[in-house]
């Protein structure tokens, strides 16, 4: 049993990403979650495409596969965390959204990547579900379309709180855009622990037809805490032999996005806690 990990660099926001990337390599990851944002790889600042090149390059120089992750608090707005979403009341910052991802796209064909990452958001007060819903799959289309054209899987993630905030959201998402081939699906095994009825392991072996991106950190029954290893409830060698089992090619990129402060520490950590479950596996 050997799964391909990775480090996201939402939890390593105080390196400079040629540093947090120099880490992750020195320590023997296999690859890296990175987050779009203004800190690493800002997808709104000039002349990205020579920036992405520039990065492109130190990953091929590294050894480390990416994941672009779009989940950046502030990249859009300064005021609102994760505003705008795809469900944004006003129609120009559910494109805003929209065209943020599809750079995304753009920029993990440019960088090799396995699958852009993505969430629907929190449903706006006052929003039916049937509207929140048709905006989604409104929004959702150019990204599709996009990645699609790339041959680059979307995977979406379930997040605790959004419309699309379980297995069962994306389900429902998925039927209702026509079980499109490039969408797929981000699995946090936190989220899995957090709220869904089955166990992590559990959810996946089910998920695994859809599984384009994993997400793992610890986590507690009912409680959204991204956790260090051994800080949360989750029993790991179970959900590692799940993994192992779907034969999911991806990377398993550890997620601590509040432990910036002590990043380089945690990387080393949580690589060294995987690696010896696998040992004993």
């Amino acid at each position: 049993m050997s799964l391909r990990l990775g480090y996201g660099t939402n939890g390593l926001t105080d390196l400079r990403l040629d540093d947090a990337l120099g880490l992750l390599a020195d320590l023997g990851y296999d690859g890296v979650g990175l987050t779009l944002d203004h800190m690493h790889l800002d997808p709104t600042a000039p002349e990205l495409a020579a920036r992405t090149r520039r990065v492109a390059g130190r990953l091929a120089e590294l050894g480390l596969d990416v994941t672009v992750e779009t989940g950046a608090r502030y990249v859009l707005d300064p005021r609102r965390k994760h505003g705008p979403t795809l469900l944004d009341p006003d129609p120009e910052g559910r494109a805003a959204r929209t065209g943020l991802l599809v750079t995304a796209v753009q920029v993990a064909a440019d960088l090799g990547a396995h699958a852009v990452h993505c969430f629907s958001g929190v449903t706006p007060d006052g929003t039916d579900p049937d509207t929140a819903w048709k905006r989604l799959e409104e929004a959702m289309g150019p990204v599709l379309d996009a990645a699609e054209a790339a041959d680059i899987p979307l995977a979406i993630e379930p997040e605790p709180g959004h419309l699309v905030g379980d297995l069962a959201g994306f389900h429902e998402l998925r039927h209702r855009l026509g079980d499109p081939d490039p969408l797929g699906l981000t699995l946090d095994i936190g989220h899995c622990q957090c709220l869904e009825a089955a166990s992590p392991a559990d959810c996946v072996r089910e998920a695994s037809p859809w599984l384009r991106h994993v997400q793992i950190e610890d986590m507690r029954r009912g409680v959204h805490e991204h956790l260090p290893f051994g800080e949360g409830e989750i029993d790991f060698p179970p959900v590692l032999e799940a993994l192992a089992a779907t034969g999911y090619q991806g990377l398993t990129v550890v997620e601590l996005p509040r432990h910036s402060h002590a990043g380089p520490e945690l990387a080393r950590t949580s690589l060294d806690f995987l690696r010896a479950l696998e040992v004993r596996a």
